[in-house]
């Protein structure tokens, strides 16, 4: 009796251990998204608890991959099949952040040019040692748009952290929610949205651009008419 019974806890926690593990609320980017991380939760634990409840892990195994299909990273997945090599490269870049490095960061990204600055931010915000201030500003076209709205919101609660939107292609503030309002511009960073951006950072700041080829290069000449030298910004 007594080694059936550890055999069945062994298998409880075999079984727990197959368990998804629930999104945190940061991970969904509260775009709309379909499916978003919370749906393909909910899917996978459905899953799980049928497979535990017949004890039949090979339903484990048929994951149906959900792809976005307008994405090119999306269909490339969808089309592997079980027993593709699949070949990686990186990660690559020549910015390496070292804390307090700055006195602040002014972070400048366009869309999915958010993607670098999320660890970097990250990085200054769990290390209490790190007293860098920064100054993101997220360029998009809606506020539907904006990604990891969540994540930002609670970036934007620390002490040494603000956030702040450009919106092309919405019309009026007011039809945004009253907490994004007084962070947002309409239009596009241009100049002197720039020289203004510059001029309110707390300490001398050192910008970290990211977007496309044309963002990219619109910034570094706004950078450059604001005060800011070739040396005070990095382009990713």
């Amino acid at each position: 009796m007594g080694e059936k019974k550890e055999e069945e806890d062994d298998d409880d926690e075999a079984w727990l251990q197959l368990r998804p593990v629930e999104p945190l609320p940061s991970q969904c980017c509260g775009s709309g998204c379909s499916p978003c991380v919370f749906d393909l939760y909910q899917r996978d634990l459905a899953r799980w608890e049928a497979a535990r409840a017949s004890k039949d892990r090979s339903l484990l195994s048929a994951v149906e991959l959900q792809c976005y299909q307008t994405g090119l990273m999306s269909q490339y997945v969808g089309s592997w099949r079980a027993g593709d090599t699949v070949f990686w490269r990186g990660p690559f870049g020549s910015f390496f952040y070292k804390p307090n490095q700055y006195g602040e960061l002014l972070m400048l990204a366009a869309g999915t040019g958010l993607a670098p600055m999320v660890p970097i931010l990250q990085s200054i915000t769990d290390n209490a040692d790190d007293e860098t201030f920064v100054t993101l500003v997220g360029c998009f076209k809606t506020f539907e748009g904006i990604y990891l709205k969540t994540f930002l919101q609670d970036q934007a609660r620390f002490w040494n952290v603000r956030t702040f939107f450009v919106l092309s292609q919405e019309n009026s503030l007011e039809q945004l929610p009253w907490s994004y309002r007084d962070k947002t511009r309409l239009g596009h960073l241009a100049q002197d949205l720039m020289k203004e951006l510059v001029g309110s950072c707390r300490r001398k700041p050192f910008a970290l651009v990211c977007g496309s080829a044309e963002f990219t290069k619109d910034m570094a000449r706004c950078l450059l008419c604001a005060g800011l030298a070739e040396d005070s910004y990095f382009l990713f």
